[in-house]
């Protein structure tokens, strides 16, 4: 090749040295990500990008560029009778201590009318759980393409996507993990997709450093509204032993809240995560503090961040009422 081919000054960008590198601009970020994910750059050039990156830690910035070339990416392919995305909640982590308690959550707010959009990875960890396989122990189709997303959302204000048939080539760099050695800014950004322009979402996180990135990416891509918290296991789930950060933005301001401990003592891990008592959970089979408390702590979260709710305390009222509230013959399949 005589010629440079057109990623190489990405590449250059983010590793020529100490003092001769720099940060992606936006601009930069969405071009390059935009290359990537039509296949126009070499495994070679990836995995140099990549793990330069990942060197470095992705900034604010170039998180923006990289979700608005994802967004772009799929925008073309939603169907024009979409319904309107309430709220958009990320699950890319799995849980490996405690069974993923947020999918109570977020099933029983669509059953109080929110629109909830899911969407998130599976099987990249060994020893985790994830929220694909659980909603089939829960009688729940998960769904395959966008098509599917949309009658999901009309017939039941919720739907959950694989990362892998919502964007394949995020799928396929999430799966290099086990041949690079690191996570690579995929898991940053696939969390921030929201591809349907929901006004609200829920991102869990397991390192904290990373949630004013989360923030100030919101503020780039004018997200209205979010909460990123370091959830139980890296998934947006309130662990009720434990105090909870809340970092939101509304309209362009960034806010910090602490949710208190909704114990005084720990509770140890779940050794069998056996999938199947979240649906005896809902129906009332089984009785488990914990799992009840991060339900319903996780939903509040969601719920004072949406405005349904001006307080904490109002909140967590109000989901324990929805709780309360559930129509426990669902999800009958699991029984």
């Amino acid at each position: 090749m005589t010629q440079e081919h057109p990623f190489a000054p990405f590449v250059r960008i983010l590793g020529k040295g100490k003092n001769g590198s720099r940060p992606l601009t936006q601009d930069e970020a969405k071009t390059a990500m935009m290359m990537i994910l039509e296949e126009k750059v070499t495994a070679e050039q990836l995995g140099a990008f990549l793990m330069l990156m990942r060197v470095k830690e992705e900034t604010a910035e170039e998180v923006a560029g990289f979700v608005q070339a994802v967004q772009a990416f799929i925008d073309i392919q939603i169907p024009k009778d979409m319904p309107t995305v309430d709220l958009d909640w990320s699950s890319y982590a799995g849980k490996r201590r405690q069974l993923p308690w947020f999918i109570l959550s977020s099933l029983m707010l669509a059953e109080n009318g929110v629109t909830i959009f899911m969407h998130g990875a599976s099987g990249h960890t060994a020893g985790r759980v994830y929220t694909k396989d659980v909603l089939a122990t829960m009688g729940l189709p998960t769904c395959k393409n966008l098509d599917e997303v949309s009658s999901r959302l009309s017939s039941d204000n919720f739907a959950y996507i694989d990362i892998e048939h919502l964007c394949p080539k995020l799928h396929e760099i999430i799966e290099l993990r086990p041949f690079l050695g690191l996570r690579s800014p995929v898991h940053t950004i696939a969390r921030m997709i929201n591809p349907f322009s929901a006004l609200y979402s829920m991102i869990g996180i397991f390192h904290p450093g990373y949630q004013p990135t989360h923030q100030q990416a919101a503020i780039y891509l004018q997200q209205a509204h979010l909460a990123v918290i370091k959830g139980d296991g890296g998934e947006a789930e309130r662990n009720p032993d434990m105090e909870c950060l809340v970092q939101s933005v509304h309209d362009g301001d960034m806010s910090d809240e602490i949710w208190p401990a909704m114990f005084k003592r720990r509770h140890v891990k779940d050794e069998e995560m056996d999938t199947t008592r979240l649906a005896k959970l809902w129906q009332g089979e089984i009785e488990d503090e914990y799992a009840q408390a991060a339900t319903i702590g996780t939903a509040a979260i969601a719920l004072k961040m949406m405005g349904k709710a001006n307080s904490m305390e109002d909140a967590e009222a109000m989901a324990a009422q929805m709780w309360q509230n559930r129509r426990k013959e669902r999800f009958g399949a699991a029984a």
